[in-house]
């Protein structure tokens, strides 16, 4: 297995923590979950096979032919680490298979390995979290969150030996002025050695409810990320959204897209879309989440939920995608769209009778649709636009600003909805004129983002420069102001 072992070599060079093969694809090394940016050749079938040699045992072959997923613990040797090796099979009628290597933290978590080289373990046992382990949040970290919940705080920041700042109303200022320790914050059972890896968690608080926490190191000293979500999932009256959106959670089917930049809210407005879907229709929600944020409350329904977190129930976006395709959901949420594979996938999941919700980073609708073409090669981008110009319903940019007076911020929302001109602009690949086809389709439910920054400044919502330093196009919010 020297070409194998070759990359596998990289693997740890990199400091990398996965290695994903697969036929008629390009190896791909990855840390915390990012692609490394390299450039292979795609492996054919047979060269696959070589590669993988022994580690594609009968029981692998059996399993793929059956259409289930084999994993086992392997040891490279050679001082290149232990491996959970995962096979998993394509969508029925694709051809071929993929194989993802993940690295063990810590040796001793197989103390009993030995020969055989190989050593079968639960078959589709799923991946444990990343780094963080800890089930509660520390008796330290609930001192800061019950400041930071009292100051009406969106994240917390913390380095490490340094004091903590709190977000509120988008605004940073000082939590606590005091040396903080991170590893004192993540509570006890984190290993120093594996608690500053980039790694994400969701816990629960006594004062905060429900929060999100992402370590990473800035500099070489470790970095705790904190974001508090709401107790429950809060209403899309109650966040502002115009009414006109209420029937995007009666669709049949398609591609719903949540976009904006980070700390926008489109996690919030997805749970809460699919929150009011569930309650309206009988379905099964499937949602693919990292980490899972908010818990669906399925009580006096007919719906029934079930919610994956990528790392812990599954390894990836893209193996979860493919999963859902044989798990009969009626809904997916999939938390974000990161590349060309899941995009695809999501694409063709709305193809075959689903709705589906997904976010994705980008400014404003039109550019939502190009990031997405763009993670393409050209070759194949035409495809893409014929595919996205036939599922897609509906993008939602928005974004959240400061509010002129008093706490809070306030909601602006730009609206892209399918008709038959936005899918023939898709498709021809004239997303430019995506603009003109929402500022002239306002009775069809679009809205342009600076018409609605134009709506909040009249009303006196927000102030004029936050409303400029958002908008897209500053001339265009200029014109709308100017009709008032």
């Amino acid at each position: 297995m020297n070409a194998l072992h070759s990359l596998l070599k990289m693997v740890v060079a990199l400091q990398a923590d996965e290695l994903r093969l697969g036929v008629e694809r390009a190896p791909v090394v990855l840390t915390a979950g990012v692609p490394r940016n390299l450039t292979l050749a795609e492996t054919g079938e047979r060269v696959l096979r070589q590669m993988l040699g022994a580690l594609l045992s009968t029981e692998a072959e059996a399993s793929l032919a059956r259409g289930t997923a084999f994993a086992f613990v392997h040891d490279a040797g050679a001082g290149l680490g232990i491996y959970e090796v995962r096979f998993q099979p394509r969508a029925k009628g694709e051809p071929g298979f993929d194989v993802t290597l993940t690295t063990a933290r810590e040796a001793e978590q197989f103390p009993a390995l030995a020969a055989p080289e190989v050593r079968p373990i639960a078959k589709n046992a799923p991946h444990e979290a990343p780094a963080l382990r800890s089930r509660s949040v520390s008796p330290a970290l609930e001192a800061l969150l019950a400041g930071a919940a009292a100051l009406g705080a969106s994240d917390i920041h913390i380095r490490d030996g340094e004091p903590a700042y709190a977000r509120v109303d988008g605004k940073l200022r000082l939590l606590a002025d005091r040396a903080h320790d991170v590893l004192e914050l993540l509570g006890a059972g984190v290993e120093p050695a594996t608690a500053w890896r980039s790694a994400d968690l969701a816990q629960d608080s006594l004062s905060a409810g429900r929060v999100r926490l992402h370590s990473f190191l800035a500099g070489g000293v470790a970095v705790l990320a904190v974001r508090l979500l709401p107790a429950s999932i809060p209403a899309l009256s109650v966040l502002g959204f115009p009414n006109e959106l209420k029937d995007l959670t009666s669709l049949p089917n398609g591609l719903v897209l949540l976009t904006g930049p980070a700390g926008s809210g489109k996690s919030t407005t997805c749970a809460a879309l699919c929150q009011e879907l569930i309650r309206q229709r009988s379905v099964m929600l499937l949602t693919l989440e990292d980490p899972v944020e908010y818990r669906f409350d399925t009580t006096g329904t007919n719906s029934i939920v079930r919610q994956r977190q990528v790392g812990v129930d599954v390894p990836d976006f893209v193996s979860g995608l493919r999963d859902a395709l044989r798990e009969d959901p009626d809904v997916l949420l999939v938390g974000e769209m990161r590349d060309a594979e899941s995009i695809g996938l999501a694409l063709t999941a709305a193809e075959t009778g689903h709705l589906v919700f997904a976010t994705l980073h980008s400014r404003g609708a039109a550019s939502a649709i190009e990031r997405i073409i763009d993670a393409y090669p050209a070759g194949r981008q035409h495809q893409l636009r014929v595919q996205l110009s036939e599922s897609l319903r509906a993008v939602i940019a928005q974004r959240l600003l400061p509010r002129a007076r008093g706490r809070g911020r306030a909601l602006a929302v730009e609206v892209l909805r399918r008709n038959a001109a936005v899918a023939n602009l898709i498709r021809e690949g004239k997303t430019p004129q995506l603009l003109s086809a929402m500022q002239s389709s306002r009775k069809e439910g679009m809205v342009l983002l600076e018409r609605s920054l134009a709506d909040l400044l009249r009303a006196g919502a927000i102030e004029e420069r936050e409303a400029f330093a958002a908008a897209n196009d500053q001339d265009s919010l200029m014109e709308y102001l100017r009709k008032a």
